[in-house]
């Protein structure tokens, strides 16, 4: 299925390490004609790290969606009740927040937008980003790939000697994974070998 004007969230969490390449992604998303709203988490939109302030990430995603960037609950809040994406990106998705939704914890914007997007039976797609996949977050990961209605880009080990349960999405598979996922349709395979 195309993007061509589809409404997409794009929610962005803090694995401050993956924002280039989620930004790459979020333009790749744009330039096929889609309509997309940002999301930030708290942690996104506020910390500043060796790898990019918050306010050059917010200026970056504003710059490339040219709306207004959800950064609250309550803003988030909104999503379901109004119909407001045809489907729900969460790239990077952090180890912090696959545990929230795993345990349906509400307390950030991006865990707010996927909740009320689900109410609506549509789908969600998480480009994981997180040091410990392979350990306390293995179990999560794995409630998550049990969750209807959500889906994965497709993820592997980024460094397996040196972070051996580190695992993260591989950007050059999150179109197809988003244009899957608006099929109903899981991209395979899930889990990317070196």
């Amino acid at each position: 299925m195309t993007l061509a004007r589809k409404q997409i969230g794009f929610a962005m969490t803090g694995s401050f390490c993956t924002f280039q390449t989620a930004l790459a992604t979020l333009d790749e998303v744009i330039k096929q004609e889609a309509h997309v709203t940002a999301i930030l988490s708290y942690a996104a939109d506020t910390t500043d790290t060796r790898f990019m302030t918050a306010e050059a990430l917010r200026k970056s995603v504003s710059d490339l969606t040219q709306r207004p960037i959800i950064r609250t609950i309550a803003e988030a809040e909104p999503i379901g009740p109004q119909k407001l994406f045809d489907i729900l990106v969460v790239m990077p998705a952090t180890g912090n927040t696959l545990a929230k939704l795993a345990y349906g914890i509400v307390d950030t914007p991006v865990t707010m937008a996927v909740k009320s997007h689900l109410r609506n039976n549509r789908p969600v797609v998480l480009g994981i980003s997180t040091n410990d996949a392979l350990g306390n977050n293995a179990k999560n990961i794995g409630t998550l790939l049990n969750t209807k209605h959500i889906y994965f880009v497709p993820f592997g080990q980024d460094n397996p000697m040196q972070k051996p349960k580190s695992m993260v999405y591989v950007k050059e598979f999150a179109i197809s994974a988003i244009e899957s996922a608006l099929d109903g349709q899981q991209l395979q395979p899930i889990i990317i070998g070196a």
